[in-house]
C-alpha cells in the first residue's frame, strides 16, 4: 500500500475559493523535502486569482519578485482559520511581529538560515504564530498565523468548524499562507508525520466548473474551495 492509502480525514480547515496547495504531500513525500518536525504530510495554502500559476498579491509578478508587496495585500491574508475537528487545544502562541512587506529574497535567505541553523529552541521562531490541536492521538499543527488573531488558548476545546486564529505572515513564511499537518505528539522534535486527506472540497476545472472531491488530497497547483462535511 502507499503511504497516502489511508489517510486521517478532517475538514478543510478553510472557508472560500481561490485556495491553492503550493506544498502537498500529492507532489511529493516529504511534501516540504524533511520529515523534521512532523512534517512529512504537512501543506502550504495560500489563496491565489485567475492569473495562471500561484499569484498571491494583486501587483504583477514582476514587482512582487523584485520589490516585493505588502503582506496585508496579499489575497490569503486575515482569512479566518477553522478547526478541522473536534478537539483539545494543547497549545496556542501568539504575539510574534508580522513582517509587513515581503521580499522573496529575504525570505528565502530567513528561512534558509534558520534550516542550516535549526536547534529545538528555534522552533517557535519558525513556527511563527502558531495552535496545536489534540484529538485522540492525533495532532493538528497551524503554523504563520496573524499577530493578535489567536481566539484560543491551551486547555480549551473547539468543535469542528470553530475559528482559531487567522492567516499572516510569522515565522519561517514566504508570504502569508496556512502551514497544515497532522502527527502522532505535541513534541515537534519527535513528531512523526500523519497522512491527511479532506472530507469535501471543490476542484475547479480549466473551463470554470467546479468538481466535487470526497476524502481528498488536493495536487499542487489546483484551486480549490470548501463545500462542507462529506456525504454519508
Amino acid at each position: 500500500m502507499g503511504e497516502l492509502d489511508d489517510p486521517v480525514v478532517v475538514e478543510f480547515p478553510l472557508r472560500g475559493e481561490g485556495w491553492m496547495a503550493v506544498t502537498t504531500p500529492a507532489a511529493r513525500i516529504p511534501s516540504h523535502g524533511v520529515d523534521l518536525l512532523g512534517q512529512r504530510y504537512a501543506y502550504d495554502f495560500v489563496k491565489v486569482d485567475d492569473r495562471p500559476g500561484a499569484t498571491v498579491h494583486p501587483g504583477s509578478r514582476l514587482r512582487t519578485a523584485t520589490i516585493g508587496c505588502r503582506s496585508d495585500g496579499c489575497y490569503a491574508w486575515g482569512a479566518e482559520v477553522h478547526a478541522p475537528f473536534d478537539a483539545e487545544v494543547i497549545a496556542a502562541a501568539d504575539g510574534m511581529r508580522e513582517r509587513r512587506w515581503i521580499h522573496p529574497v529575504r525570505e528565502f535567505a530567513r528561512m534558509t538560515w534558520n534550516g542550516l541553523t535549526f536547534r529545538p529552541a528555534k522552533i517557535p521562531q519558525i513556527l511563527g504564530n502558531h495552535v496545536l490541536l489534540r484529538a485522540g492521538g492525533v495532532y493538528a499543527g497551524f503554523a504563520h498565523l496573524r499577530p493578535d488573531s489567536v481566539t484560543v488558548r491551551a486547555g480549551d476545546t473547539v468543535r469542528a468548524g470553530d475559528v482559531i486564529g487567522r492567516v499572516g505572515h510569522t515565522g519561517n513564511s514566504m508570504s502569508p499562507h496556512l502551514h497544515f499537518q497532522l502527527m502522532d505528539s505535541a513534541d515537534l522534535v519527535a513528531a512523526r508525520g500523519i497522512a491527511c486527506a479532506f472530507a469535501a472540497y471543490e476542484v475547479r476545472g480549466d473551463d470554470g466548473t467546479w468538481r466535487r472531491v470526497e476524502r481528498g488530497i488536493p495536487g499542487s497547483r489546483e484551486r480549490i474551495r470548501f463545500v462542507g462535511a462529506a456525504t454519508p
